[in-house]
């Protein structure tokens, strides 16, 4: 079993975390899944701020729940998702240092999510 680490762009939702360029909020994303480490948990790492010098701020949660998230709203505490129209999905983080909202491309996050099943797959004996 290997990790399954993908970048993806999203956009910013909230104000206090657009980045300092003008790119129309969208920052760099790492989706990260490592089924050694926990094969049903999936963690986001938002750049943090300051630009890619800073560190990251990492959210690991289930990978169920981004996968319902996809189709209806689901999840509380720290993570939340929920569809938003027919080809983005808006996740939002919770910490101590407030609420982070970030809207992703669905198919970005269907390719992570499947590459993540195919990560786990287990050979079919012929």
């Amino acid at each position: 079993m290997s990790v399954v680490e993908e970048y993806a762009r999203a956009h910013i939702l909230t104000d206090g975390d657009l980045p300092e360029e003008d790119d129309g909020g969208a920052i760099p994303v790492v989706l990260r899944y490592d089924p050694q480490l926990d094969p049903s948990k999936v963690c986001v790492a938002l750049p943090g701020e300051g630009g890619r010098a800073a560190r990251s701020r990492e959210w690991t949660f289930s990978r169920e729940l981004l996968e319902q998230g996809l189709r209806a709203p689901a999840g509380s505490g720290e993570v939340r998702v929920w569809p938003c129209g027919r080809v983005q999905a808006v996740v939002e983080f919770h910490s101590p240092q407030g609420c982070s909202v970030v809207q992703f491309e669905n198919k970005a996050l269907i390719r992570f999510l499947r590459r993540t099943y195919q990560a786990t797959a287990q050979p079919v004996a012929h």
